[in-house]
């Protein structure tokens, strides 16, 4: 895993799926950087995820792809 500094904080890269996808994750689609701000769950394990600019992008079981994750303060 490789950690960036983001705004101060170090924000650690994770292979996400469909079951561990979260709101907050950043995932870089087509050049572009996203936030995903939403979640649906979908049939069969799949999720539509809805990103800050409104976007949607739905994620199949078997996707995987990269996400930049901050760390959770409690």
């Amino acid at each position: 895993m490789r950690a960036r500094p983001v705004g101060g904080m170090v924000a650690s890269t994770v292979e996400i799926t469909s079951a561990s996808v979260q709101r907050g994750d950043l995932i870089e689609v087509g050049g572009q950087q996203c936030r995903v701000v939403d979640l649906f769950q979908l049939a069969h394990g799949a999720k539509r995820l809805v990103f800050d600019s409104g976007e949607l992008l739905t994620m199949h079981s078997r996707t995987r792809l990269i996400a930049m994750r901050m760390p959770r303060r409690w």
